[in-house]
């Protein structure tokens, strides 16, 4: 780009802001890395309860993968008291991150928009003062009952939780994920949500490497990227992406969900089997990705 180019007084705004103005197609290597200084991690996501993290945990030691953080989909509130302390025993026992939702949601509250085509982006908002203290109240639940990762997709309550967690009402080593459900799509978006106290951001499915490695260069905190995505999401396969993938977003969180899979949200008793049936096969999926990343990127550092 010529100073006095196309946009060039846009691009120079962008770059006084500390924010990269173009995306970055000579897909630099980042330099960043998780606190024990490894660039990946694997992520199972959609694991709904104690029964589906215990399939988890006996799938992964069957095909000797290290999964390092599980995440939920349905919501804490969704969770009896007993459930929720048994996921927590049961990722500290193993070493795993246990990342439940806050409710409720608009996707499930009274308000018709979401259900609308056009209005299917605001599904993961919490609509007036009254959820916004349900979606609060959840959290606090849930980190009386030892949580300590916590997924959220609005960004009032992400500002919210964050003042709370500067002034230690909530706890200081409390990680607050991004949802796939708050659009994160450039680096400004990625930038104010970390400065709001985002911890780890899940990017859409279906950034290119060049746009993921401008939102590396903008933000330093973990990036959560879905290898294989929900066909409700897109469905995007990147299995051959994942080195390049590894290389230019790190530190990084790798996710494995299953395309052509019925939806499991809300889950409970009456969708066990098929979210038992899920977790496993998205461990399958995770061990085919971690296989193909040690086969062309064998130097790339996971996490113990």
């Amino acid at each position: 780009m010529t100073a006095d180019g196309p946009m060039a007084q846009a691009r120079r705004y962008l770059a006084g802001l500390g924010l990269p103005d173009r995306d970055l197609g000579e897909l630099p290597s980042s330099a960043r890395r998780f606190r024990d200084g490894a660039q990946y991690r694997v992520e199972i996501p959609s694991v709904e309860g104690p029964g589906p993290l215990r399939a988890v945990i006996e799938a992964a030691g069957e095909r000797e993968l290290r999964v390092h953080r599980i995440s939920q989909g349905s919501g804490m509130m969704l969770l009896t008291d007993d459930e929720i302390a048994d996921m927590v025993a049961l990722g500290r026992e193993h070493g795993i991150e246990v990342c439940l939702f806050v409710g409720p949601r608009a996707a499930w509250d009274v308000g018709v928009q979401a259900t609308a085509p056009a209005g299917r982006v605001a599904a993961g908002s919490l609509r007036g003062a009254d959820q916004l203290a349900y979606g609060v109240e959840d959290v606090l639940r849930g980190c009386r009952l030892g949580v300590r990762s916590i997924l959220v997709a609005d960004t009032g309550q992400l500002w919210v939780l964050g003042r709370m967690k500067r002034a230690g009402d909530l706890p200081g080593d409390l990680e607050i994920k991004i949802s796939i459900s708050l659009p994160v799509t450039n680096p400004a978006t990625a930038r104010l949500v970390e400065d709001l106290g985002a911890t780890t951001v899940n990017l859409p499915i279906d950034l290119s490497l060049a746009q993921i490695a401008a939102i590396r260069q903008a933000v330093e905190v973990p990036l959560d990227l879905y290898v294989e995505g929900a066909d409700d999401f897109g469905g995007t396969v990147r299995y051959y992406e994942v080195p390049e993938l590894v290389r230019v977003a790190a530190p990084v969180h790798l996710k494995f969900t299953v395309r052509n899979a019925p939806g499991i949200y809300p889950s409970g008793e009456h969708l066990a089997g098929l979210a038992v049936a899920s977790a496993r096969e998205r461990v399958r999926r995770a061990a085919i990705g971690t296989a193909l990343l040690r086969r062309y990127y064998p130097g790339a550092v996971a996490s113990d």
